[in-house]
């Protein structure tokens, strides 16, 4: 997915504080269908440990992803977890989520875990879409029950 013009991702830390809990919070109200959230602090996040990357189209923040290990769900040694990852709904459909993931796993290689809560649908089919492209269909995909609800776990290499 190359045709999303001026994409860059880049990896962020405690001096993107207020970017990230602006986008964070658009975050929110989306996964407020499927989850009871209300509140984000985006510094929290950060001392968890989890790296932060912006996207921006142009000088536009366009979304983010928070990366960290993945040992607490897969039993793979140095396994990488999308824990987040979100876009804003101005630039969805575009193509900036595809290109936003696989600029995130070109700097990244390594294994890779993205867990989706399967009743968020949309989210379902956008990473089965975009895992089976970037991988060539070589993931592996599994459902799982985690606090009483069914999910969607998708392994791959990259």
């Amino acid at each position: 997915m190359a045709g999303v013009p001026n994409l860059s991702i880049s990896k962020i830390g405690p001096e993107s504080d207020v970017v990230l809990r602006d986008l964070f919070q658009h975050y929110l109200r989306d996964m407020s269908e499927w989850f009871d959230v209300n509140a984000c602090d985006a510094s929290a996040i950060l001392q968890k440990g989890y790296d932060a990357y912006l996207a921006k189209v142009g000088d536009s923040p366009a979304g983010f992803a928070l990366v960290g290990s993945a040992g607490e769900w897969a039993d793979g040694v140095g396994a990488q977890d999308v824990h987040e990852f979100f876009v804003l709904r101005e630039f969805r459909r575009s193509g900036v989520g595809h290109r936003m993931a696989a600029l995130l796993w070109d700097e990244r290689p390594g294994q890779w875990l993205v867990r989706v809560l399967e009743a968020n649908a949309p989210a379902v089919l956008f990473w089965r879409t975009v895992i089976s492209r970037h991988s060539h269909g070589a993931y592996e995909e599994e459902g799982r029950i985690v606090n009483g609800r069914p999910w969607r776990f998708l392994r791959f290499e990259r």
